[in-house]
């Protein structure tokens, strides 16, 4: 690499695999972060994206420049840790004004171990990542000396690193034990969570499941017991689900497939209601006897249209995903339900004949957009009907 000038108030350099090299001030944690990088369009909701497992292993470039100006919670979360590797900002973290701020974004991601940059041209980088594609990149602050040559052992560090395609990282952000999910959606005045007394049994298995799919699922009426992503398929029907979950999750689908496509035909062939949501709609679709493929950027943000081919409608949805379900690949009685009004990709489909289902797509929001949230009640009405039957 040839000799680059660095800003003279830079304290931070974010290094992509290609060699490009952008300067900036670092902010969060003070140490380094490797992943993939991408960027999500979203407005609101930082603190959701980044605890969201579906973001494991991943660099998120937040387009909106205004991040952090409602500070951060212990409600706003959709895990019990952070899974983004890093993140990149325009300006500078935004003073926190909202009356359920706890504490600043910057001292949330020093107290999560987060590291990031601020002051990088998002929307130059964004457009760099829409040209060549994702790939690895690393957020490091710089050092007092040597500053090339730690550029340099960076890039060949980044060079090493595995991509997303053929990692299967759904087994790492699972959950390490069975356990039942009982609370409700959150009433944000009062802090409490509400739950309700369910009737259906629901087996969610936890690919890197939202904790919000869990809210709204027991919101329903659901008794929710959530699964490891590699629970046999005989002590998933042990259970004695009333629904099957396939939930969220981060990594290559074809990863998972020598384990996940075994059970999930099992528990297709049992009868039992399934729904799925993203990374739970691909490996279903594998189950089913499709393909997945690698997007050239992904879908990451609260704004993406879909069409229901089933109603005519134009929903707005929330998205996170870089590996979608090749249309093509579908076998007969695999109907598309729903495709992306961006580049037509496929955003949901079911299986003709049976109470079986799934979306590309995030419709327990958080953050986001509810135009989707029918989904959660078709799921509760699949149930009911299989009960009575």
């Amino acid at each position: 690499m040839t000799d680059i000038s660095i800003p003279k108030n830079a304290t931070a350099c974010l290094l992509l695999a290609d060699g490009s090299v952008f300067f900036g001030e670092g902010i969060g944690a003070e140490n380094s972060s490797i992943g993939e990088i991408c960027f999500n369009t979203g407005m609101v909701g930082y603190q959701e994206t980044l605890t969201d497992p579906s973001y494991a292993g991943q660099i998120i470039v937040f387009t909106f420049p205004h991040i952090g100006n409602v500070g951060c919670n212990n409600q706003d979360i959709e895990a019990t840790t952070v899974f983004a590797s890093g993140l990149i900002l325009r300006e500078r973290i935004t003073e926190p004004s909202n009356f359920r701020s706890e504490s600043s974004l910057n001292d949330w991601l020093i107290a999560n171990s987060v590291t990031g940059i601020c002051g990088i041209d998002t929307r130059a980088l964004t457009r760099h990542i829409r040209k060549k594609g994702a790939q690895n990149a690393i957020i490091f602050r710089l050092p007092e000396k040597d500053v090339q040559q730690y550029i340099d052992d960076s890039l060949a560090e980044l060079k090493a690193f595995p991509n997303m395609k053929g990692l299967d990282l759904s087994r790492t952000v699972s959950t390490g034990k069975i356990y039942k999910w009982v609370n409700g959606e959150w009433d944000i005045y009062s802090k409490n969570k509400k739950a309700k007394p369910g009737n259906l049994n629901v087996v969610a298995i936890d690919y890197g499941a939202k904790q919000n799919i869990l809210r709204c699922l027991v919101e329903r009426g659901c008794k929710v017991t959530v699964v490891r992503a590699a629970t046999s398929a005989q002590d998933i029907l042990g259970y004695k689900p009333d629904g099957i979950f396939l939930s969220n999750g981060p990594g290559d689908p074809e990863a998972t497939h020598e384990y996940s496509t075994p059970i999930l035909r099992e528990l297709i062939a049992s009868g039992i209601p399934i729904f799925g949501i993203c990374f739970g709609h691909q490996l279903l679709a594998q189950a089913l006897g499709g393909k997945t493929v690698k997007m050239t950027q992904g879908h990451r943000g609260a704004n993406h249209p879909v069409k229901n081919h089933l109603t005519g409608k134009v929903e707005i949805t929330s998205q996170n995903h870089g590996f979608a379900v090749v249309a093509d690949s579908l076998p007969e009685g695999v109907m598309v339900t729903h495709t992306s009004l961006f580049d037509g990709s496929v955003e949901g489909l079911r299986v003709e004949g049976k109470p079986i289902f799934s979306v590309q797509y995030h419709p327990e929001s958080s953050p986001g957009p509810h135009d989707s949230a029918y989904l959660f009640d078709e799921f509760i009405k699949n149930m009911s009907k299989n009960a009575k039957t």
